[in-house]
């Protein structure tokens, strides 16, 4: 049952709650639990992307960017398991039939996938057997269905001309979650390997990622793999709306050595006030980009090659941008900042993770050039 707007902001309120309240235990554990996923499906996070004819909401991408950004703001690892409430935009390239059956107890579906590598799969009657090691699948604990990366046969790379990948859709019983996930930041993604061991997967339950989708609404012809960068940049950005408010309130506070407060400097002030027009600067465009794509789709028009370029450009950018500010933001802090309990350490290790994402990496600034010229960008980008 879609929410009013009363009681989607008082499911926010919850999550927020209960994030600000969890985040040390993300950390701790590598992931975010089962009972905190069941919050965040409570607030409608994992029926934002499902389809209006299933009972799903479908949001409209800014508003579930949005979400995510709050979310971010108290903690980055939430935003990044949250912002997957976004990918059944994929699975509605599912057939319809395939789709009925994964509603069939509601449209509060968590869906996550390890792709990459692509593995070979054996093609059999009806379908295919899969077996392999995908790495990458954030949110995996929680998830009631996973996806991974295939090809059929042993040629090719599994991906189509665009560079998209054949996806295969498993129930969680049938997968084997390799709990590996030990990095520096956004430890609490629970990012771990998936493995799979010669399960038969039904044609009908696999799907080219990027293809389109069966359901015809407007949210399914919305660019899906631009879409998918830009859930994860918005991350960044409400990481670093945390840490540039932090030093933004610090600034009163008196220093060790009996030196000015650093609101008293000069070069504190120049700082911030330059990260604030860096941060709000790469935050308009990319809103910007995403209102317009999304007029031309509810329009009934498929979004052009350069409003796809341009939300990919956003998002590279705003993921740039956003780690650019909580490192400034995190000099600011001093000493202080280098401490296990300061916030602004955390910022920086969960922001310098977003852009080394392979949808936000200095190549898409590539493409965005190829197309702004009329060129063909590299396979995959648009």
């Amino acid at each position: 049952m879609t929410q009013t707007p009363g009681s989607a902001a008082a499911g926010l309120d919850r999550v927020l709650a209960v994030v600000e309240a969890r985040q040390a235990e993300f950390e701790e554990r590598r992931q975010v639990p089962r009972d905190v996923i069941a919050v965040f499906k409570d607030a409608g996070l994992y029926r934002a992307s499902a389809p209006r004819r299933f009972g799903g909401d479908a949001l409209a991408p800014g508003e579930f960017l949005r979400l995510v950004e709050r979310i971010s703001v108290v903690d980055g690892s939430a935003g990044w398991v949250a912002s997957f409430g976004s990918a059944l935009v994929y699975l509605a390239a599912l057939p319809l039939d395939t789709q009925a059956e994964l509603y069939a107890d509601g449209p509060d579906v968590a869906f996550a996938g390890g792709l990459f590598p692509v593995q070979p799969a054996e093609r059999v009657e009806g379908g295919y057997r899969v077996s392999g090691r995908w790495r990458f699948a954030s949110g995996c604990v929680g998830a009631d269905v996973l996806g991974v990366g295939i090809k059929p046969g042993a040629d090719g790379d599994g991906t189509d001309r665009a560079g998209r990948p054949l996806t295969a859709v498993l129930r969680p019983d049938r997968v084997r979650i390799a709990e590996n996930w030990d990095v520096v930041g956004l430890r609490g993604t629970g990012s771990h390997d998936l493995v799979v061991d010669g399960v038969l997967v039904p044609e009908e339950w696999t799907f080219v990622r990027g293809s389109a989708a069966t359901v015809d609404e407007p949210l399914y012809r919305y660019p899906t793999v631009p879409y998918a960068s830009q859930v994860l940049a918005v991350v960044g950005l409400g990481i670093a709306r945390a840490a540039l408010d932090h030093v933004i309130t610090e600034g009163g506070r008196p220093g060790y050595t009996g030196a000015p407060k650093p609101a008293e400097r000069p070069t504190y002030r120049i700082a911030i006030g330059r990260a604030e027009a860096q941060l709000r600067s790469a935050r308009a465009f990319f809103y910007e980009a995403t209102e317009e794509a999304w007029a031309t789709v509810q329009a009934g028009d498929p979004a052009t090659d350069a409003q796809a370029s341009a939300l990919r450009l956003a998002s590279a950018h705003l993921a740039r941008t956003s780690f650019d500010v909580v490192r400034a933001a995190y000099q600011l802090g001093g000493i202080d900042a280098v401490a296990d309990d300061s916030p602004l350490q955390r910022h920086l290790r969960d922001a310098s993770v977003v852009p080394q994402h392979a949808f936000l990496q200095e190549g898409m600034y590539d493409g965005a050039g190829a197309v702004l010229m009329g060129i063909q960008p590299f396979p995959g980008y648009i």
